[in-house]
């Protein structure tokens, strides 16, 4: 038996926007319980291979964290699923999120997460902002040669200020590497965590995070700056 575990509202809402060519909720692997969970958990348990997840708080709790994903549909058609436009991932929870230039552009996820500022690290795409409620957007120009170590006191400062005030979304042109680098940055800069816990966080948010081979020594030398020490082996193939 593959076990039974229990997933907080967040887990399952970056489980839901993983993405590859399809969204992960064409994938056969989504149960809705209703009524005793654990029961029916328990009873799927014997015979899956992979583990059972049971929602902390249940469904009612989950659509009040995120209501945009409510619906009173039974089933959704394939093609509907397949259309299914993946939202940023949640890195903390109703305050910091990690996605792509398509889904900065979007109104509708502006809308939905509350989104407060923007930390665009896209060349050279400006996002259009039409809305009264953002109160600051920070614009790095950059590519796979930028020096992000240069940057990451300054795009620190810009998310502690910012996060006080509200929701932030951080992204890049395709939302997998130098977007990555700098909430990686932030995590060591503002829990006071390793790099490999910083990775490892960012990871399980996001399965397809493929920061750059310098931007990862960049993180190296910042983990050293933050912690005073180097603890983290970016030489291991897993980085």
């Amino acid at each position: 038996m593959a076990g039974i575990i229990f997933c907080e509202a967040t887990e399952l809402y970056n489980l839901l926007n993983q993405y590859t060519r399809y969204s992960r909720l064409t994938e056969p692997i989504y149960l809705y319980l209703v009524g005793p969970a654990i029961q029916y958990a328990t009873l799927l348990e014997v015979v899956s291979l992979q583990p059972i997840r049971v929602l902390n708080g249940g469904y009612e709790f989950f659509s009040a964290c995120y209501p945009f994903f409510r619906t009173q549909k039974l089933f959704y058609v394939p093609q509907e699923l397949d259309a299914f436009e993946p939202y940023p991932v949640e890195i903390l929870p109703a305050k910091l999120y990690m996605g792509d230039f398509k889904q900065a552009s979007n109104k509708q996820v502006e809308k939905n997460l509350k989104i407060k500022a923007y930390l665009n690290l896209c060349h050279a795409k400006e996002i259009i902002i039409t809305e009264e409620n953002i109160t600051a957007v920070l614009h790095i120009p950059s590519s796979e040669e930028t020096n992000f170590l240069s940057h990451f006191r300054m795009t620190c400062g810009f998310l502690d200020e910012q996060l006080d005030k509200g929701t932030v979304l951080v992204f890049s042109t395709l939302g997998i590497s130098r977007c990555c680098t700098i909430v990686m940055a932030y995590l060591i800069h503002s829990q006071k965590i390793s790099l490999k816990d910083s990775w490892a966080h960012v990871q399980k948010c996001k399965a397809t995070i493929r920061p750059h081979r310098d931007f990862v020594h960049q993180l190296s030398k910042w983990e050293e700056v933050i912690l005073k020490k180097n603890g983290t082996d970016v030489s291991d193939p897993y980085y």
